[in-house]
C-alpha cells in the first residue's frame, strides 16, 4: 500500500507499527447543524481507505470523536462558539443539538454506506484524560497559564509548521485583520488548552479543573481521546485539508510534547468539494446536505459513486449536471449487473486472481478509486468472463466500494397502492398542463415521500423505488 503523506509531502509506501492491527484516527464531525456533502466526501474517502487496508489483509482499528463541546467560528480560539450559536438559534439546549444532529450525521453515514469506525467517543465524555495531559504539558513548560487559561507555547516545540508546510512570517502577512487578537497569548498562534476565562462568560458546559471551572480547547479533544484509545503511538490519522492547519498541526504539537517522541506516522487529507462558488461550507448559510440530494430524487450512493470517480487529493466540483451524469452512468451499471444471471458456469480461479490482482493495484496506488471503478467495468463487460465468475467478482470488489452492486432485488408493490401512484401522476400531468407547477412540485414531493421517485421521459412520467425504500 502506498499513500500520500502529509508531513513528509511524498507518496510513500505504509507500513504498520504493528502488524496485528493498524491503528486509525478520524476526525469526526462538530454536531451543531447537518453534514454537507462536502463534509461527507471526507467520510467516503476515510472509508474507501479502511475497507482498502482491510481487504489487502490488514486488521484496522478505527477511532473517531464527536465534537460536542463547541468548535469556534474561528480556529485561532475567537469568534462565536458554533454549538452555542446553534442551540440559540433552534431555541435548544446545547445537548439537545448534539444528540439530534449525531444521529442525523449516523443516518447520513448510513445511507452512504460508510462503515461505522470501531470507537466512537463524545468530547464531552474524555475531561479527565484532557485535563490530565495539560497538567503533564504545564509540568514539563510547554504550557502556560494567563489570566485563568491555559495556552500551549509553540515557541517551545521543534518544527511545530512541519504539517502544513508554513512559517510564521506567512501567518502573519497573510493575517486578516479583522481577527480578534488574544491578549493573555505570549505569541498571537499559541492555542488554548483550557478556558476558564473567555468572552463566553455563560458557556453551556463547564467543569472543574485544576485551573478553575471551565472547558477544554477544541484541539486537545482529538489528541486525548487518540492517546486513550491508542496509547503512544498512532498509524494513520485523516481528515479535510482544512484539518491541516491548525487542527492538526497542534494535535501534533501537544501530543508529541506530551508524550516525548513521533507520534503518529502518516497524516492523509481529502480535498474540497467546491461548488461553482467555491468551497462548500456551513457559514454560507445555504448549503447542500444529503437529505436535500434525496429530496430531488438522487440515490444517495449515486453521490458516493461520484466521489469515487475523483482521486481524493483532488479538488472535486459540484454540480447536478455532474451528479447527473455519475447517476446514468450508475444506473447503467446496476442495469448491467441486473442482466449477469446465476448459472451452472465454474468460476475461474485464474481470472479471478488477475482481475484481483489489478484491482488491488488501483488502491494501493494512493487510493486510485477511479481507476478501482475502470476494473469494475472491464470485468462486468468483459467476453472473457462467465457470469459466476463476474458476479464473485463485483461482489468482491463491493466489499471496498460499497454501491450496493448486487442488490438487485424487484419490489412488488400492492395492486392499489399502483392505481394511487398511476391516479397522482396523471394529476401532476394535468397540472403541469395547465401550468400550475406549485401543485406539480407537492404531488412530486408527496410522492417521493411515499417513496416514489417519477421522472419525465419522452414516453411520458414513469416512476421507480426510491433505492433507501429497497434498504428498508
Amino acid at each position: 500500500m502506498k499513500i500520500y503523506n502529509t508531513l513528509t509531502k511524498k507518496v510513500e509506501e505504509f507500513i504498520p507499527i504493528d502488524k496485528n492491527e493498524v491503528k486509525m484516527y478520524t476526525c469526526g464531525p462538530t454536531v451543531y447543524n447537518y453534514a454537507h456533502v462536502g463534509n461527507l466526501r471526507t467520510y467516503i474517502f476515510e472509508d474507501i481507505f479502511e475497507k482498502t487496508l482491510n481487504y489487502i489483509g490488514y486488521n484496522v482499528r478505527r477511532v473517531m470523536n464527536i465534537t460536542d463541546i463547541g468548535h469556534l467560528t474561528s480556529d485561532a480560539d475567537t469568534g462565536e462558539d458554533k454549538m452555542v450559536e446553534s442551540a440559540k438559534k433552534e431555541g435548544k439546549s446545547v445537548l439537545e443539538i448534539a444528540a439530534f444532529y449525531t444521529d442525523a450525521f449516523f443516518n447520513d453515514i448510513a445511507k452512504l454506506n460508510i462503515k461505522k469506525p470501531a470507537v466512537i467517543e463524545k468530547a464531552t465524555d474524555l475531561i479527565d484524560e484532557y485535563t490530565k495531559i495539560i497538567s503533564v504539558l504545564l509540568d514539563k513548560g510547554f504550557a502556560y497559564i494567563s489570566n485563568g487559561n491555559v495556552y500551549f507555547d509553540i515557541a517551545k516545540t521543534n518544527d511545530y509548521y512541519k504539517l502544513s508546510g508554513r512559517n510564521e512570517e506567512d501567518l502573519i502577512v497573510g493575517a486578516r485583520s479583522d481577527v480578534e487578537e488574544d491578549k493573555n497569548k505570549r505569541n498571537p498562534f499559541d492555542f488554548v488548552l483550557w478556558f476558564t476565562s473567555s468572552k463566553f462568560e455563560n458557556q453551556a458546559l463547564k467543569w472543574d479543573s485544576p485551573w478553575g471551572t471551565g472547558y477544554p480547547g477544541w484541539h486537545i479533544e482529538c489528541s486525548g481521546i487518540s492517546l486513550k484509545h491508542f496509547g503512544e503511538y498512532l498509524d494513520i490519522h485523516c481528515g479535510g485539508v482544512d484539518n491541516i492547519f491548525p487542527h492538526h498541526t497542534n494535535e501534533i504539537a501537544q501530543s508529541e510534547a506530551y508524550v516525548g517522541h513521533r507520534w503518529c506516522n502518516y497524516w492523509v487529507h481529502g480535498e474540497h468539494l467546491n461548488d461553482q462558488s467555491g468551497k462548500m461550507s456551513k457559514s454560507k448559510g445555504d448549503f447542500l446536505t444529503l437529505s436535500l440530494l434525496e429530496s430531488k430524487g438522487y440515490n444517495p450512493l449515486v453521490y458516493r459513486f461520484f466521489c469515487l470517480g475523483s482521486h481524493y487529493r483532488n479538488q472535486l466540483v459540484f454540480s447536478y449536471e455532474s451528479l447527473d451524469t455519475a447517476s446514468s452512468s450508475y444506473e447503467k451499471l446496476l442495469n448491467r449487473i441486473k442482466s449477469i444471471k446465476k448459472d451452472e458456469s465454474i468460476i475461474d480461479e485464474e481470472k479471478v486472481e488477475m482481475y484481483t490482482i489489478k484491482f488491488k493495484s488501483a488502491l494501493e496506488d494512493d487510493l486510485n478509486t477511479a481507476n478501482a471503478l475502470t476494473i469494475l467495468f472491464e470485468v462486468v463487460k468483459s467476453d472473457e468472463l462467465n457470469n459466476n465468475t463476474k458476479l464473485f467478482l463485483i461482489e468482491d470488489f463491493d466489499r471496498v466500494l460499497s454501491l450496493d452492486l448486487l442488490k438487485n432485488e424487484e419490489i412488488v408493490l400492492d395492486s392499489e397502492l399502483v392505481k394511487k401512484i398511476e391516479q397522482m401522476i396523471k394529476e401532476r400531468d394535468e397540472a403541469k398542463a395547465e401550468k400550475n407547477y406549485t401543485k406539480a412540485d407537492e404531488i412530486r414531493n408527496e410522492l417521493l415521500s411515499m417513496g416514489i421517485i417519477i421522472k419525465d421521459s419522452r414516453e411520458g412520467t414513469i416512476y421507480e423505488i426510491k433505492e433507501s425504500e429497497k434498504w428498508n
